[in-house]
């Protein structure tokens, strides 16, 4: 039997988004089972570089490389795999892939993955959600995005992002530790909320002042959250370490007495699955699909999202706490597992030849 040949279409680092590392992983993962993978990149580089500089018209000079690298993918392809999200990047890149993948007779899957998906499909025009029903299937990563879709009379499957736990080691706990290290591992972008994640470590450091604090990300907030750090006499004890690679990230993990998640808006997020995977207790808000993947006083403490007392108390309750630090901790430990490549792996290969016999009855 031939090899399964896919067209992955999606971002890659850099950035190092959620959405982008998924993708990358996907396809090396998928490669070493034996799938042909083509990938075709979303976010390619300019063609000659100094067009990245044009904004006017720069986006013509990825869109038609992006088409034509398409038709490609999709001719040689069983099946075509759309990693999608809200927004202009729906129109620029997932509508095409559908449109493409059905004129070359391929099977097309949307894997949506946006957390503001409601929203987005509530004010698109009907164009948006016509090219959505136009898939021979729509696969989502969490329960939340299959009850988003399903109100708007589409059905999905649920397969879980991927988390590798290969990458992590384990953090050893250590009872009676003073200076306590809380980390944010979300970008410096208004949804996640940076700003109230600084004011509840503020109400923390007046109990715990020997805490720490590590944000790792980029975004166009840095300067604004320096300044509020500084506002809210901060400054020293916290530590904005830009964005970083796989390795340090997994260091990081491995020095956390806790994860902090203080987004608006989610599907859901990988960096609690990471923090599970490295034995770190997570405090995050119980927005969108975060309490599909986190149950509140299991394996994670759940707040509502911009309230930074609320916040401030699940931190406090667990890094003054070290039994329940790890009871919670254990618990996230073991529901890693149900995202380890070994499980989703068998989910994937299953819709990627199911696909391929609805196509040649």
């Amino acid at each position: 039997m031939r090899a399964l040949r896919l067209a992955l279409v999606g971002p890659l680092p850099p950035p190092s988004g959620g959405m982008a590392n998924q993708c990358r992983q996907l396809a090396r993962l998928l490669g070493e089972e034996g799938v042909e993978v083509e990938v075709v990149q979303v976010n390619a580089p300019y063609r000659p570089a100094f067009v990245e500089k044009l904004k006017g018209i720069r986006a013509l000079f990825r869109l038609i490389p992006y088409k034509w690298a398409l038709w490609r993918a999709a001719g040689r392809a069983d099946v075509v795999h759309v990693m999608a999200n809200s927004g202009w990047s729906w129109y620029l890149f997932a509508v095409p892939a559908v449109y493409i993948a059905r004129l070359r007779g391929t099977p097309v899957i949307i894997n949506y993955r946006g957390g503001g998906a409601a929203e987005f499909f509530a004010h698109a025009p009907a164009l948006a959600l016509r090219a959505l029903k136009k898939a021979n299937a729509l696969i989502v990563p969490s329960g939340f995005l299959r009850e988003v879709f399903g109100q708007l009379g589409c059905t999905g499957l649920v397969i879980p992002n991927i988390i590798d736990l290969s990458r992590f080691t384990p953090r050893q706990p250590q009872p009676g530790k003073v200076d306590k290290h809380v980390i944010v591992t979300r970008n410096l972008e208004p949804i996640y909320d940076i700003p109230t994640a600084l004011q509840a470590f503020a109400r923390v450091r007046q109990q715990l002042p020997s805490a720490q604090m590590t944000v790792a990300g980029s975004g166009p907030e840095l300067a604004n959250l320096q300044q509020l750090a500084q506002t809210l006499g901060i400054a020293d004890a916290v530590h904005f370490v830009g964005r970083i690679d796989n390795d340090q990230m997994s260091a990081l993990y491995t020095s956390a007495d806790l994860m902090l998640n203080p987004s608006t808006i989610d599907n859901m997020p990988i960096s609690i699955l990471e923090a599970f995977a490295s034995n770190v207790p997570v405090v995050s808000t119980d927005v969108g699909g975060v309490p599909f993947i986190a149950e509140h006083g299991r394996t994670a403490l759940l707040v509502p999202a911009r309230d930074a007392d609320a916040m401030a108390a699940a931190m406090l309750q667990i890094l003054q706490d070290d039994a329940f630090a790890e009871q919670l901790s254990t618990a996230g430990m073991a529901e890693a597992q149900r995202y380890a490549w070994p499980v989703v792996r068998e989910q994937w290969l299953a819709a990627y030849r199911g696909l391929m016999r609805l196509e040649s009855r």
